[in-house]
């Protein structure tokens, strides 16, 4: 018996196209139209907005390749425009912290006073840069206190923040909710129980896994809690490439705190992926932590709308013993001028007899990569510390991707071995340091909110010194021969990576 499925209406299903189908192939033609045509439109706008060259042919490359990919990424993080307008509100005045200091007894280091301070005369013309490309005033009259790693740091944070009267102004990129986490949490909540004025800001990024009962229980205990852009579609928002890297403690106006750590159990060395966590922090007293004040208080009014200007938060600051110059210098997308990779330079290219840095990501871009290499052609004498493992792949193979230049030159480099080096140290002549949350690559320079201490020949600027040494003794260096013997496979990586950076 045969059976015969067969039918008229069922040959007319086989032969019909669905009306969906026939719609889309319809509009197709026109969607890859437009679709190309706004491909093409983003590649001339990038080459009209005459960009670095190597950031323009990584964007031109992505969307040739990836132009979906491509075409997204640069509608969220790639329009300058976009950026100007997410900051246009961010701009307040310098002026009002500018005069509360020029109104203490003892005024700002001038131009014109530079003679008095004869251990700097060979800092001179450095002394001049900084005063035109910082936007920062020199302060005199602080005290500054190295902590190093952890322990030590997180220590003083705490002993300072319990003796807290007034107000503690706290801010990191990560907060973690874990064992630290928690303590910190419980002297903030304890100290606005007391009635001291707590404010905390958190990145949304930085600290996307942060706990939301941590949070809530900060702001039952009376502590006010801002996130700085949190970010609750990663992929369709266009705050994403712009984070608040800065790390800044403020007990009563007058102790501060600015460095590398952020707050987790991991910076103790308690993470068991990295091991032992070196880093770098830097406790000060006097004038510059009226510019600290400042920094934070601009970030809390760009994100809250709550403008705070009140006397209590810059302090008379009684009696102060040191004499060190300290400068703060700030930057981020809000400003078209990147004064901390500018400050780089200036330090760099002024240097006379010696340049170390210690960075956990080391992405130059041309000018730094030149400074440097002029500066070991010149004879002096120039060492890079970096980490011996990956903490972020795509940036840590575009790091390596700069050594045979540097080496060739004679810059010399040092992978640390214990764990990982996450401190931010510039040292320049045994005379400047730069510490602070900027670390030396273009994330830093030119997409971060970073904030950086400059020190002038203090004994704070000696112990940075000792500490680089006693570094290098946890070290292997990394020669020419060493790097060439490199697998082919990491020449590749090492490749892609540096394509890619200028989009990190």
């Amino acid at each position: 018996m045969t059976w015969n499925f067969s039918s008229p209406a069922l040959e007319l299903a086989a032969t019909s196209v669905h009306p969906a189908a026939s719609f889309w192939g319809i509009i197709e033609p026109y969607l890859t139209f437009l679709f190309s045509l706004s491909v093409f439109l983003i590649a001339f706008l990038i080459v009209l907005e005459n960009r670095n060259p190597s950031r323009t042919v990584a964007w031109l490359i992505i969307l040739n390749f990836l132009p979906i990919v491509g075409f997204i990424l640069y509608v969220l993080i790639g329009r300058n425009v976009r950026k100007r307008k997410l900051f246009r509100h961010k701009f307040i005045s310098n002026a009002d912290v500018l005069k509360k200091l020029e109104t203490r007894p003892r005024p700002l280091l001038k131009e014109s006073d530079f003679w008095m301070y004869p251990h700097l005369a060979s800092k001179r013309r450095l002394l001049n840069l900084m005063t035109n490309v910082s936007q920062s005033p020199f302060t005199v009259h602080n005290v500054s206190r190295i902590l190093t790693n952890g322990d030590e740091t997180f220590r003083q944070i705490l002993t300072d923040m319990s003796k807290a009267k007034d107000h503690i102004h706290f801010q990191f990129y990560i907060i973690r909710h874990d064992a630290t986490g928690q303590q910190f949490k419980q002297v903030l909540m304890d100290k606005a129980r007391q009635g001291v004025k707590v404010r905390v800001i958190y990145d949304g990024v930085g600290s996307v896994r942060l706990d939301r009962a941590y949070i809530a229980e900060l702001r039952e205990a009376g502590v006010e809690v801002a996130a700085f852009f949190p970010v609750i579609l990663p992929f369709l928002n266009n705050k994403l490439n712009y984070r608040n890297h800065r790390k800044i403690v403020i007990v009563d106006g007058k102790i501060g705190f600015v460095g590398g750590l952020n707050i987790g159990d991991e910076y103790l060395g308690k993470d068991t992926r990295f091991g032992f966590w070196r880093d770098s922090h830097v406790q000060l007293e006097g004038e510059a932590v009226y510019l600290l004040q400042n920094i934070f208080l601009k970030d809390w009014f760009f994100i809250t709308d709550k403008s705070v200007n009140s006397d209590r938060y810059f302090p008379p600051l009684g009696e102060i013993e040191g004499e060190e110059i300290i400068q703060i210098a700030a930057s981020g997308p809000d400003s078209d001028w990147e004064l901390i990779w500018q400050m780089y330079f200036s330090i760099i290219a002024t240097a006379q007899e010696k340049i170390y840095i210690t960075s956990p990501y080391f992405v130059p871009d041309d000018s730094i990569t030149m400074a440097l290499k002029t500066a070991a052609l010149s004879g002096l004498d120039v060492r890079i510390l970096l980490p011996s493992r990956p903490d972020h792949q795509t940036v840590f193979w575009a790091s390596r991707s700069y050594f045979q230049e540097l080496l060739e030159a004679g810059v010399r480099f040092y992978l640390y071995q214990p764990g990982f080096v996450h401190a931010k140290i510039l040292l320049v002549d045994g005379l400047v340091a730069s510490i602070g949350t900027a670390n030396m690559d273009i994330r830093s320079f030119q997409h971060n909110f970073e904030v950086n201490a400059i020190l002038y020949n203090s004994s704070s600027v000696a112990k940075l010194e000792a500490d680089f040494f006693d570094d290098l003794e946890d070290s292997k260096e990394l020669t020419l021969d060493d790097y060439q013997r490199r697998p082919w496979h990491h020449r590749v990586l090492e490749s892609v990576a540096r394509l890619l950076s200028p989009l990190l």
